[in-house]
């Protein structure tokens, strides 16, 4: 509940502050890749412009995400696994496949006419996808599971983090005056539980997260 009312102020403070500005308006269609995985991904933000070039570009939007990997490996997601190797556990997801549309939030920064850079990160959303087969990996000891996507995603930074949760650095050049190409460093968690809380020590555990690293290329279009 905290956090929703942190959003939401958030988003109230940003358009009183922005009552005055000038607006405009981003979508994009990116693809990515990395090690035996990628995405595509859809998002529209409104921007408004601050300074007085307006050159500085902060706004809200929505992206939609489709994530697909082979042999993918999974580990504990909760903060206090997440941040000690003798704590965590794997999953072996062998196909993993997630579907995630997140509210996301866009700061840019235009520095020419043609040329921009930025960062966009996913804060709240939800997540589908269909049941994935893998192993629970133990040491040497592993056991079938089933997994599906976590259903609700929130930014709660670092390993607090819940859910699938896409990011990226990009830059954009503007070959026409409404239309760019955007190339993007992108930073995305995915996230299973399982059916079972599979891991039992030192506490009880059905969560499993993926961290991917992925370059991308895409096009933008401005209205």
């Amino acid at each position: 509940m905290r956090v929703l009312i942190t959003y939401f102020f958030c988003i109230f403070s940003l358009s009183v502050l922005a009552q005055n500005s000038k607006t405009t308006n981003y979508s994009d269609f990116t693809g990515a890749i990395g090690s035996s995985q990628g995405t595509v991904s859809v998002d529209y933000f409104h921007l408004w412009k601050f300074g007085r070039s307006g050159k500085v570009e902060v706004g809200l939007g929505g992206r939609f995400t489709s994530y697909f990997g082979t042999s993918q490996y999974y580990s504990s997601a909760p903060a206090d696994l997440a941040g000690d190797k003798r704590k965590s556990d794997s999953i072996l997801v062998q196909a993993p496949q997630v579907n995630a549309l997140n509210i996301a939030i866009n700061l840019g920064y235009r520095i020419l006419p043609k040329f921009g850079v930025g960062f966009s990160i996913d804060a709240l959303g939800f997540s589908l996808g269909g049941s994935q087969s893998g192993s629970y990996v133990n040491g040497n000891q592993g056991q079938a599971v089933s997994a599906k996507p976590t259903s609700f995603n929130v930014l709660l930074v670092g390993d607090n983090d819940r859910g699938t949760l896409n990011s990226e650095f990009y830059m954009r050049y503007f070959i026409k005056e409404k239309f760019a190409i955007k190339l993007a460093y992108q930073y995305l968690f995915t996230e299973y539980t399982t059916e079972n809380k599979v891991q039992q020590l030192p506490e009880a555990n059905d969560r499993f997260r993926n961290k991917s690293s992925l370059f991308s290329l895409g096009i933008t279009k401005q209205f």
